[in-house]
Order: C-alpha cells, then sequence, then structure tokens
C-alpha cells in the first residue's frame, strides 16, 4: 500500500522506515532537506515539495500528517487540498487535541475528503517495538487503511484499533498520556524517598532492575527507567525542569467538565509546572505563613543554598 507522509523528524522517519520494511511504498516531505535525503537513502522516496508528494501517490491517496498540533495542522491541511481529489484521506497522527479533529472530519466531509485521527505512542522506540494506535474515524476509510496500521503496530492483531468515530483517537490518546504523567509521577516521587533514606544507602538501580520482573509494577516505562539509572545512578547534569505536551492539561480540562475526580493526574501535572518556576513564590509565601503563625525558621536564600 501506498502511504504519504509529511514530517519526517525522528518519529516520522522511523515510521516511514518501518512502513518500507513492511513492503509498503513511502513518499515522504519534509522541509529539511537532510530529512529528505536520509529516507531516500534509506530506500524510500523524499521529495522536497508537497506537489511532489501528491504527484507520487495514486488516487485514492492517503496522507499521514506528523507535524506540531494546532496552526501547523491546519496549514498543511490546507496546502494540501487544492492538490489533492475527493476520495483522499488525511490523516493526523500527531498529538492534536480530540476537538481539532472532530472539527477538521467536520470541514472535509462535504468537501468529499476523508479525516482519520491516530493517537500514537511508542516514540523512538517504535521502528524497533512498533507503534501503539488509537484510530478514530469512518469505519470503511479505517477498514481500507488496515495494513497501514498493521505494519506500524507492535504486531498485526495487537497494539493498535478502531476505537470510534472521527476524534476519539486522539481523545483515548490524551487520556493515556494524563495515565503515563501519573505514573511517572509515582515512579519518581518512590524513587525520590530511596534516595533520600541515606542511611541504608540504597542502590537505584538494582532496585530497579529487581522491579522488572515479577513485580506488579513491571512495565515498559520501568525498564526504561532501569536504563536511565543505569547510565546515571545520581541524574548528574539533569535540571529539575519537566515539559508537558499539553494532552495532560487537556486530560484534566476534560476530567473537571466531565465531573470526574482525576486528582493523581492533575497533581502530576501540576508538579510538571512546578518545576519549572525559578522563583518560587509559592513554597516562599507557604514559609512565610508558617513563620507568622507557628513561629517556624524561614532560611534566607544563602542559607537554603548552604
Amino acid at each position: 500500500m501506498e502511504l504519504g507522509i509529511i514530517g519526517l523528524g525522528k518519529m516520522g522517519g522511523n515510521m516511514a522506515e518501518r512502513l518500507r520494511l513492511g513492503g509498503h511504498k513511502v513518499v515522504g516531505f519534509d522541509f529539511s532537506a537532510e530529512a529528505v535525503k536520509r529516507l531516500n537513502d534509506a530506500g524510500s522516496k523524499g521529495v522536497s515539495s508537497l506537489e511532489d508528494l501528491v504527484k507520487n501517490l495514486s488516487a485514492p491517496r492517503a496522507i499521514w500528517i506528523m507535524v506540531p498540533q494546532g496552526k501547523p495542522v491546519d496549514d498543511t491541511i490546507a496546502k494540501l487540498k487544492p492538490l489533492l481529489q475527493k476520495g483522499d484521506t488525511f490523516i493526523d497522527g500527531g498529538n492534536s487535541n480530540y476537538q481539532d479533529s472532530q472539527r477538521r472530519y467536520r470541514e472535509l466531509k462535504p468537501e468529499g475528503f476523508n479525516f482519520v485521527d491516530v493517537g500514537t505512542s511508542g516514540g523512538v522506540w517504535g521502528l524497533k517495538e512498533g507503534y501503539s494506535m488509537m484510530i478514530g474515524g469512518d469505519d470503511d476509510v479505517v477498514e481500507r487503511l488496515y495494513p497501514i496500521f498493521e505494519a506500524l503496530a507492535p504486531a498485526k492483531d495487537k497494539g493498535w484499533g478502531h476505537v470510534g468515530p472521527a476524534g476519539s483517537g486522539h481523545f483515548v490518546k490524551m487520556i493515556h498520556n494524563g495515565i503515563e504523567y501519573g505514573m511517572m509521577q509515582a515512579f519518581a516521587e518512590g524513587f525520590a524517598i530511596m534516595e533520600k533514606k541515606e542511611e541504608m544507602n540504597l542502590n537505584l538501580p538494582q532496585i530497579a532492575q529487581i522491579w522488572r520482573y515479577g513485580s506488579v509494577i513491571r512495565s515498559w516505562l520501568l525498564d526504561l527507567t532501569a536504563d536511565a539509572l543505569g547510565r546515571n545512578p545520581e541524574l548528574k547534569g539533569l535540571e529539575p525542569y519537566v515539559e508537558d505536551s499539553g494532552e495532560g492539561r487537556w486530560t484534566v480540562f476534560e476530567a473537571i467538565n466531565l465531573n470526574v475526580a482525576a486528582p493523581v493526574i492533575t497533581e502530576s501535572l501540576l508538579r510538571r509546572i512546578r518545576s519549572r518556576e525559578e522563583y518560587n513564590f509559592t513554597d516562599r509565601m507557604l514559609a512565610i505563613m508558617r513563620n507568622e503563625f507557628g513561629g517556624h525558621a524561614v532560611k534566607s536564600e544563602k542559607e537554603a543554598a548552604a
């Protein structure tokens, strides 16, 4: 089967290579000439314009978009529409907001285009392990794309599925990432407690390895944590600054709108935001209030740094 891919970064490039290895024709476009060259060198076809991308695909075309969520997705679709024809399919495999995906489906359907949203998980490991895919869209359109999903997934019948109508793929991926936030926070806090128990001199890389086998909390996330600790047990050279992709925020907003209590996911998001505060006014306020009502000592910046 043929597939066009727009966005040949680490994930998009790995997806193209996995499809090629599965016997599918891939035509890829990226603004980076180096990324296009890598695709050509790997045996697929890289092009330098959207026009060339479309010309090298047979109708009905399927084009997988791997660009940042929001305006870049809308801009890409707007540039592609005049080049395509009715029956062609847009696939958004990035981390878009599910409401944007619902809107894009509503806008494209009357014009004769198909739209499929694919929440994609697997990161840089996807080339080797396969990608977990949560797919939203019309039944007949998704079914026609089965060969693509089967080639990208960990196995033909594992790690992917058509979860519902347009928007549902990105909705489920949003919840997936919210859960991921909570799991990461729990691991981080647990290891922090053990690191603080100095009299036991605990070997954190060893403990992570022990938990990987037979433990109730064994997981791929723990595997990656164990590898990271093995390389850098004391986390030297790392700043306590944690980004968020946006999907954790959307999960929290959705929980509030649906009146669903989600304290673990919410707190894990807030901890990430707090990690970026260079001047932590909140904690300074807590310290001064404790001093006011209880006479608890307040440390100066010089004392805190000592």
